[in-house]
């Protein structure tokens, strides 16, 4: 098979924007259902238009042999030109449109976690002609990588080439585990939790957008049974139903307190970073530049910008 950047033949069949959509939703939820699902697309007609992609670039990009679907080498390789070709795409649209539209902030989970409401109020109070439209959208870059927002609150590390990303802060970890478990115990008596005392539970891993994977523990010392969620949603109903526990950080008990879950400290667990994230070149809106600035402000990383 040929490399999957070599133009396709005069006999291939042409690929269109909507392959490389489809083909990046695929990659992103790891699912051709929910990839269906995003687009609003039957599961079938998804199969058929990433198949359609494979057959115009003579190269296979998913590998469908495995129970969880993965990307080929070639398929990793073919993602980060078609996340740079779309993203490319929706500036040139929003080029002559994007002064009359509101200013789209995206992110996977928890916002800016206890900085979101008094991020919004300045804004409304400094910017009110540019209404910021906060989105929670579910793939592990909150939409920035198709177009869907200007920029993006994200957590962890995040290397999606066509990306500048910024540290704005770190978040401690904390374990979620059911309200009414004895492990909620240790936060009413103000102790806190090792991953160790996790290891012997279910652990709720949300594949899609979430920073916890079985690497969080030692080799040789990781939870044996898990179970897979796509967003918050569902992590925290599996883990209010004693299906589970769940690994996350403090802007998460903050923004999402469930009556079925106790959140309690992970003292010894590394933080994670919240990062800033926005396309590579031209801003995509009028008012991103104050946005950015703005959320440097109201985090305190003036400081740390500058260096």
């Amino acid at each position: 098979m040929t490399s999957p950047t070599s133009p396709t033949s005069p006999t291939s069949p042409p690929v269109e924007l909507r392959h490389l959509r489809c083909f990046l939703a695929v990659a992103e939820e790891g699912s051709v259902t929910r990839a269906a699902a995003r687009l609003r697309i039957t599961q079938p007609a998804a199969s058929r238009t990433l198949a359609a992609l494979e057959e115009a670039l003579d190269s296979r990009l998913v590998d469908r042999s495995t129970h969880h679907l993965r990307l080929t080498p070639a398929g990793r390789a073919f993602r980060d030109k078609a996340a740079v070709a779309v993203a490319a795409f929706e500036d040139a649209l929003d080029a002559g449109r994007s002064a009359h539209r509101p200013l789209r902030l995206g992110h996977a989970w928890s916002a800016a976690g206890p900085y979101t409401t008094p991020l919004l109020r300045r804004w409304r109070e400094t910017h009110p002609d540019v209404p910021l439209e906060l989105l929670r959208i579910d793939d592990r870059t909150a939409g920035l990588t198709r177009g869907a927002v200007d920029a993006a609150l994200l957590r962890g590390h995040v290397d999606t080439p066509g990306l500048v990303t910024e540290l704005l802060h770190t978040e401690a970890r904390v374990a979620a585990v059911p309200a009414d478990s004895p492990l909620a115990s240790r936060a009413r008596l103000g102790l806190g939790l090792d991953l160790a005392d996790l290891t012997d539970h279910t652990i709720a891993l949300n594949t899609v957008s979430g920073t916890t994977t079985a690497d969080l523990w030692p080799a040789g010392a990781r939870p044996t049974a898990m179970i897979t969620v796509a967003n918050t949603d569902d992590w925290l109903a599996a883990i209010a139903a004693s299906r589970a526990v769940g690994v996350t950080t403090t802007a998460t008990a903050d923004l999402h307190p469930h009556p079925g879950v106790a959140y309690v400290p992970l003292p010894g667990a590394p933080h994670v970073p919240v990062l800033l994230a926005r396309r590579d070149g031209p801003p995509s809106h009028p008012a991103l530049r104050d946005l950015c600035a703005l959320v440097r402000e109201i985090t305190g990383q003036d400081a740390r910008h500058g260096q």
